[in-house]
């Protein structure tokens, strides 16, 4: 899917008059590539083969905590103590969550949920390096090269591990990549990267909140998952957590204007 996305930015900036430089910002867009697009994508994907859509939104609400931990290290934006607090309760949310799985624990669905916690990772880090790449890169060309960086990871990534012929396409799986190219990638990785540099990573995180829930909500409605007690307590503990941990005024607000 990598490989639509990419040529749709190519597009947006042709269309805004923008050149592309792909070799004068390599770093910032190879950094941002590995950890936005290659490692958080791939390690979502990965993880959603062995635990359900709604498990795998929780755990997805510890991203703000690492984007609180990681952007007083890179950007070096002074962090509450409320905050840390906050962060405590949120990781207890996620030790709940996952001890509260509703089927027996096994080694695929283990693995699972570490490839989500780390997804959470990458995308802490792709957002505070964001946040410092903005400075001298407007949002859509930072979007673009990343892409670029990250397509060229997971192609590299393909390489002696996916089988072309056992690649099947159907109708609704090129609605789902046409989909995921262009709304889920395209318009939210550059809205993201806009949204961080006005407002500061520490201040964009609590808005990662509402992916948890639009992920269990849309799992229960639409794919007919359950979820047991313990791991909505979990969840909720979790959400509880990240929003105190990244509430506001928790961050320093830089205020940016920014130039599409």
């Amino acid at each position: 899917m990598d490989a639509f996305i990419a040529p749709l930015l190519w597009g947006l900036l042709a269309f805004y008059n923008k050149p592309f430089p792909i070799f004068k910002y390599w770093k910032e867009f190879l950094v941002s590539g590995f950890y936005g697009v290659f490692a958080f994508s791939t390690l979502n994907y990965l993880g959603l083969q062995s635990i359900s859509a709604s498990q795998a939104g929780m755990i997805s609400a510890g991203i703000p905590i690492t984007i609180l931990i990681f952007t007083p290290i890179f950007l070096k934006e002074k962090i509450k103590l409320k905050a840390w607090v906050g962060a405590i309760i949120s990781i207890i949310g996620v030790i709940l969550l996952i001890q509260g799985k509703q089927t027996a624990s096994s080694e695929g669905s283990i693995l699972g949920e570490i490839e989500i916690l780390i997804s959470c990772v990458a995308w802490g880090m792709y957002t505070v390096f964001g946040k410092k790449y903005v400075k001298r890169i407007d949002p859509l060309t930072l979007t673009a090269g990343a892409a670029f960086y990250g397509t060229l990871l997971s192609a590299i990534s393909c390489i002696g591990t996916v089988d072309p012929s056992s690649i099947h396409m159907s109708p609704n799986a090129w609605l789902g990549i046409a989909y995921v190219s262009t709304f889920a990638s395209v318009i939210a990785f550059v809205l993201w990267n806009a949204g961080v540099k006005i407002v500061g990573a520490g201040q964009a995180a609590p808005y990662i909140n509402l992916l948890p829930v639009w992920t269990v909500l849309l799992g229960v409605l639409l794919l007919k998952e359950q979820i047991s007690g313990i791991t909505l307590v979990g969840g909720i503990i979790t959400i509880i957590g990240a929003v105190l941990a990244s509430g506001k005024n928790n961050a320093v607000k830089i205020q940016q204007k920014v130039n599409f």
